[in-house]
């Protein structure tokens, strides 16, 4: 008779997700996983197949919440660039444990895009689905007349997705958050010039 798992998957990938999104891909030990979500070692393997299965499914995850997080802002807001400012704003305006740990699907394009082809192909679809929505706000900021009707939207939406990953970067990598609120500044009045 086989075994009934007795976790719980999807917290388990969570805390797998926050241990490879702190520490990377490469500096992550399997030990370090089954610590973190509290599993013996054959039931990560069955359920999971390995390191490389498991973090596929913690880079979804977080995708999926990311996403989520990205579409929810962009539409909660009455003024579609101010959902684009506000959510360019919450990278300097994140705590400093967040703006060191950066964005995971960021460590994930620096660390393995061009050498794991899964992770390359994950990234992709995210980020489609990040200028999808993006593309979709850059519109309506049209409709409105907060952007002019000649700014190409499918342009903005990737210039925007670009703004986002160098803030993010660049936060990790120590940049003031002054400085970073900055740049908003500095991308938001060169997409409302055009």
């Amino acid at each position: 008779m086989a075994r009934t798992k007795e976790f719980d998957r999807d917290e388990a990938v969570r805390r797998a997700m926050k241990v490879f999104w702190e520490q990377g891909y490469e500096a992550t030990s399997t030990d370090d996983l089954l610590r973190a979500m509290g599993i013996g070692r054959q039931s990560m393997y069955d359920t999971f197949g390995d390191k490389h299965g498991l973090y596929l499914e913690a880079l979804r995850c977080y995708q999926a919440e990311y996403s989520a997080n990205l579409v929810e802002c962009l539409r909660s807001h009455p003024s579609p660039l101010g959902a684009i400012r506000e959510y360019l704003l919450s990278i300097p305006n994140g705590t400093p444990k967040e703006r060191a740990r950066g964005c995971l699907t960021t460590n994930a394009t620096s660390e393995l895009a061009n050498v794991d082809p899964d992770v390359a192909t994950l990234l992709k679809t995210s980020g489609a689905l990040g200028h999808g929505a993006l593309e979709r706000v850059v519109k309506e900021a049209q409709r409105k007349g907060e952007l002019s009707p000649q700014v190409d939207s499918r342009v903005a939406a990737g210039f925007l997705l670009t703004t986002i990953a160098g803030l993010r970067m660049s936060a990790k990598a120590g940049t003031p958050p002054e400085a970073l609120r900055d740049i908003v500044d500095f991308a938001l009045a060169g997409l409302q010039s055009r």
